[in-house]
Order: structure tokens, then sequence, then C-alpha cells
């Protein structure tokens, strides 16, 4: 079954996108919840008239976020956290003390656009994370963990 997604979902698609997925899966789940739509014909026609009007929209966006990310390449960020005399962490650091850590300089940055290539950083260290801009926007911030 075709349909037209109505918002972003993680390992399927983007707003706006055509895509096929398995009947049951789009009745059932994505449609009921308001996740996307059945595609029509009419539903194209109208899909394809809101394309052509966002277009310029989303090249501004574009623009904005390529910008956003030449600045965070300058970055490197510093997080403190309780640490043994061995280097352990007491806890774990994740995506939420990066986000605090960048609004701190300056960049407001949902941590949810924030991802680590390590499940959970447990050791003081240097780190990398990849934070989302824009849908073909990334970027990456190098981030060093120091014990307090």
């Amino acid at each position: 079954m075709e349909i037209i997604l109505k918002q972003d979902i993680q390992n399927l698609g983007y707003k706006d996108d055509i895509i096929s997925v398995k009947d049951g899966y789009a009745r059932n789940y994505l449609i009921p919840m308001g996740m996307a739509i059945n595609a029509t014909a009419s539903a194209r026609k109208e899909h394809a008239e809101n394309l052509k009007q966002r277009a310029h929209k989303e090249e501004q966006l574009k623009n904005e976020a390529q910008e956003l990310a030449e600045k965070l390449k300058d970055i490197s960020l510093t997080i403190g956290a309780k640490a043994s005399s061995k280097g352990k962490i007491f806890g774990s650091v994740n995506t939420i003390q990066i986000a605090e850590a960048l609004k701190e300089k300056g960049f407001e940055i949902d941590r949810k656009n924030i991802s680590i290539s390590e499940d959970l950083i447990k050791e003081v260290g240097k780190y990398t994370a990849s934070v989302k801009l824009h849908k073909e926007v990334s970027a990456d911030i190098p981030f060093e963990i120091i014990a307090e």
C-alpha cells in the first residue's frame, strides 16, 4: 500500500515522502495515528501542489542548517561527570548532557537530534556526537568527558 507520510518517522521516511508499506501497518497503525494518509490520486495531486509551495522554504531551512553546521564545526565541548579514580563514570553521559552543554554555548538543539555512536558512555575520554540539523545536513561535534 502506498501512503504519504504526514510527519518524520524514524527508519521509515520523512514528512511528505510517498512510500510503500504493508497494508496492515498502514491501516492499523500509521493512518489511525495520523502519521500518514492513503496515497489516492486526489491526495497525490494535493501533495504535489504542497511540495511546489514548500520547495523555496525548504531551501532556506537547508541553508540555515548548513550555516549552523559550519558554526558547530569549530565547537568542542567539555562535560564534567563524577568519576572514580580509575576513570569510570558513576552513571553515564547521554544526549541530555550534550544538549545542555550546547545550550550553554548558545546553540539550542533538541536532544532527539543528537546521536552518539556508543550506546552509553561510562568512561572519561574523548568522543564524537552527531547532530542532525536537517534531513540532508548533519554535523559532528567532538566532546571530552572529564572527572569532576
